[in-house]
């Protein structure tokens, strides 16, 4: 079992990290580039694909982590595992306390039309995209920390 679960863990953990990265070297950048009213229908056809996958990857990864955080061997482990846990739910409160709003704010319009007062959310939805993507990779390196030394 807890072979099966770090294997959980690690891939959950590697995904989430992977797919923040990628959208932190590629998309994000990209998105910033583009007019306005290009960015907003570029954005609202990338956030139907995440969604609901990434909070599935981030909930089962926690929930591995928090189990093995309880099967676990020695104490050190146990330890690793619970600060896994406790980053990926850094991650997961980033995305909704900071990202999702953002989201939210920008797929609410017809596609394409921007009111006149629009004030462009890449900046901030880029920030807090970095910190959640700086919280997964700190979390990945914690979790193949505890993977290790439960083995």
């Amino acid at each position: 079992m807890i072979e099966l679960l770090s294997v959980v863990l690690l891939l959950g953990s590697g995904i989430t990290l992977g797919v923040f990265f990628a959208v932190a070297v590629s998309v994000a950048p990209a998105l910033l580039a583009m007019a306005p009213s290009r960015y907003v229908e570029a954005h609202q056809l990338l956030g139907k694909g995440y969604h609901p996958t990434m909070p599935i990857i981030t909930n089962t990864t926690t929930l591995a982590a928090l189990v093995l955080a309880v099967l676990a061997g020695p104490l050190e482990a146990k330890l690793f595992f619970v600060v896994g846990a406790v980053l990926i739910i850094g991650v997961q409160a980033v995305s909704h306390l900071g990202n999702v709003p953002i989201n939210r704010q920008i797929w609410g319009g017809p596609d394409g039309t921007l009111p006149a007062d629009w004030s462009d959310p890449r900046p901030k939805w880029r920030a807090w995209h970095l910190l959640r993507t700086a919280l997964a990779a700190v979390a990945l390196l914690v979790n193949i920390v505890a993977v290790l030394l439960a083995t």
